[in-house]
Parts: structure tokens; sequence; C-alpha cells
């Protein structure tokens, strides 16, 4: 009962956000689009497709983005796309949350010498640039998918952990916490199911806001030819294929760089709204 009174005051906060209801509609709306594609258009015929009789068009009402240089329809692989870049977000991120928070849960409900390795260790790994870190990864085990949101979750496991464990340390000694230990509850159920919990919001809108920056990160890897291979719709990588063709033919970077652009605006918009329905200022 008290789960469902936070989730509805957290909702009415919410939805008090103007800018995060549209960045929330944007958000579906993008993603309804990226799961209508594959009814709308053929993966092996339109998205990856040759048709070099058909090559380099400007919009017309047969392409309404035009093709690019195989002759693929440009709007089919920007919505094809879509699921990619949505997938590289949200996946990396997750493995970030589950793993950079569980270190830091650790580390901050024990304290001492526990805490003090692994906080070694996590600033150790926080003096590597994040950039560097996926570039090596990717390098060593290949370029593909699957490798790119390894490589972009495991950069900012640190990031998370070290966040998580400041979040912990304002909580662990509350008097519930006391409680559970009174009555010799298991460590790992207070941990995950008590002291977390109730610090887990922190690491909530750092997740929301890294979704975007990882939207980015992946485009920018898979234009350098370090992400996801071709010929996938992947926006970055229809990007890199464009830019040889940026003075004649525009709308083949237009597409799907207002593509990034609206996707991580709707990020953006949704995480602000969350760090705002989450701060207890904004509720008074």
């Amino acid at each position: 009962m008290k789960k469902t009174n936070r989730l509805l005051e957290f909702w009415k906060q919410f939805r008090k956000n103007k800018g995060a209801m549209f960045g929330l509609f944007l958000l579906i709306a993008i993603i309804a689009i990226a799961v209508a594609a594959s009814f709308l258009w053929d993966y092996k015929t339109d998205i990856v497709g040759m048709h070099s009789s058909e090559r380099l068009q400007y919009p017309n009402p047969a392409h309404w983005l035009g093709t690019d240089h195989m002759g693929r329809d440009v709007l089919a692989r920007v919505c094809y796309g879509a699921r990619y870049s949505l997938l590289i977000g949200f996946m990396a991120v997750l493995v970030s949350l589950v793993f950079g928070v569980s270190i830091g849960t650790v580390a901050g409900y024990y304290g001492g010498k526990i805490e003090s390795v692994i906080m070694r260790i996590v600033e150790l790994f926080l003096m590597i640039p994040c950039v560097l870190i996926t570039i090596i990864f990717v390098s060593v085990f290949g370029a593909n998918m699957v490798n790119l949101i390894i490589a972009l979750g495991m950069s900012t496991i640190p990031h998370f952990a070290r966040n998580a464990r400041a979040s912990i340390l304002s909580v662990r000694d509350n008097e519930y916490v006391e409680a559970a230990k009174a009555i010799g509850t298991n460590d790992f159920i207070i941990m995950f199911g008590h002291v977390l919990p109730n610090a887990f919001s922190p690491s909530l809108v750092q997740a929301t806001t890294r979704i975007a920056s990882v939207i980015i990160d992946a485009a920018a890897f898979s234009f350098i030819g370090l992400g996801v291979p071709a010929p996938i719709p992947e926006w970055g990588a229809m990007l890199s294929d464009a830019r040889q063709y940026l003075r004649e033919y525009p709308n083949l970077s237009i597409a799907p760089g207002v593509a990034i652009v609206l996707t991580v605006l709707a990020v953006n918009l949704i995480g602000d709204g969350i760090r705002d329905a989450l701060d207890p200022k904004m509720k008074r």
C-alpha cells in the first residue's frame, strides 16, 4: 500500500512538469515507431538490401526522406535504427546501474576496510577516461552491438558505485536498519531490501541522464567504426555513411541527426522530471 502511494505521489509530481510530460510522450512515440518499423518494412529488402537503380534520391513521394548510396530508404532505416540506439542506451545503463549500485551498496553498508578496498579500486578506474575504456574493450573484443553495450556499461560502473555509496552512507544508520539487525535479519536483505530502496533515488536520476549520454556515445563510436557495424541502421553508422555526401545530399545526414537530437531531448526532459519529482523541496 505504501509503495502504491509513493508511486501515485511520484506520478502526481512528475506530471506537473510539462517538459517532462512532453519528453515522455516523445519517447513513447519514438519507441512506437521503432516497434512499428518491423511491420512497415522488411529488414532484408528495405533496410539492408541494395537497390542500385534507386540510389541517392532526394525526398520524393516514394521515399519521403530520399535514399542513400545503396538505394535504401532513409526513412525506413532511421525508424528501424531507433531500436538499436534505444537498446544500446537502456542496456548499457542497466549494466552500469546493476553492478555500480551493487558495489556502492556493499561498500557503503559495511564501511571500514571493505569500503576502503572497494573505493580505492573504484577510484583507480575513475582515473581512466570512459572513452578510453570503451575504445580498448571494443578494439580487443571486436566491434559489434553486444560488445559496445558491455563497454559503455563497464565504463561508468565506477560513477554509479561512488554515487550509490554516498547515498547509502546517508541512511545506513537509520533506526529501521538497527531494528533489522537487532532481530537477526540477513545483511543481504538489509542492504537490498531496506537500505537501498530508501537511497535509490539519486541513482535513478543518474541513470536517466546517463541514457542520453550513452546514445550519443554509441552514435559517436559507430561513426568512427568502433560501434555497430554496417549495414545495421544504427544512427551513428548512418551518419558515417552519409558524411561523404554531405554537400550534395544533406538529407542523408539530417535525418539520423534529428533522430538523435529528439531522442536525447526526450530522455533528458524525462530525467529532469524524475529529479524534480523525487526532490522533497519540490513537494512543498
